[in-house]
């Protein structure tokens, strides 16, 4: 056991309860909390100041993504993020032969935008600023075959970026049951 660390006491037989305390984490301060409070919407509502470029993004994401996701966002070993050609159309089976990726299922790249500012690179989330974001979805985007080379992203642009995946998706408006559409 760690030096300083609390044993953790097991559930009661008796209650299942589980302990008040496990004796790891620590609390989060307001600077890291603040960080890390993101909230996009899809109209591009909550987007922070700045640009991407491809160019960068494929400098940023050679160094924070490839370890998980490939040199070329195929390979893995966690999910691909980049379809291959001839495999970007909206996998419409309920077990499509490839991937879903950005680029045959997202529907909305200011996702794409929070997702990887909240949660990315997997080993120092949240840790990417904002230009940087932007520079890691414009490589994808382009990867993917939605944006082109030479296109910017910034809080402008993202909004307006038509995902390929976008008109498959309905809103679920039922009212009850489990009726599939």
């Amino acid at each position: 056991m760690a030096r300083g660390a609390e044993p953790l006491e097991a559930p009661s037989a008796a209650t299942g309860a589980l302990p008040a305390r496990f004796g790891f984490g620590r609390p989060a301060d307001s600077a890291e909390i603040l960080r890390l409070e993101i909230d996009v919407l899809p109209d591009g509502s909550g987007l922070p100041p700045g640009r991407g470029t491809v160019a960068r993004g494929a400098r940023i994401y050679r160094g924070s993504c490839a370890s998980c996701h490939g040199a070329t966002g195929r390979e893995g070993p966690f999910d691909p993020l980049v379809s291959p050609p001839g495999e970007r159309e909206f996998p419409t089976s309920l077990r499509p032969a490839g991937p879903l990726t950005v680029g045959n299922y997202w529907p909305r790249a200011t996702s794409l935008f929070e997702y990887v500012a909240r949660a990315m690179p997997m080993h120092a989330p949240g840790t990417l600023d904002a230009d940087e974001v932007y520079a890691v979805v414009a490589w994808i985007l382009h990867r993917n075959g939605v944006i082109e080379e030479d296109d910017v992203i910034d809080r402008e642009t993202l909004p307006r970026v038509p995902m390929p995946g976008r008109s498959r998706f309905v809103v679920d408006d039922r009212t009850g049951g489990a009726t599939i559409r």
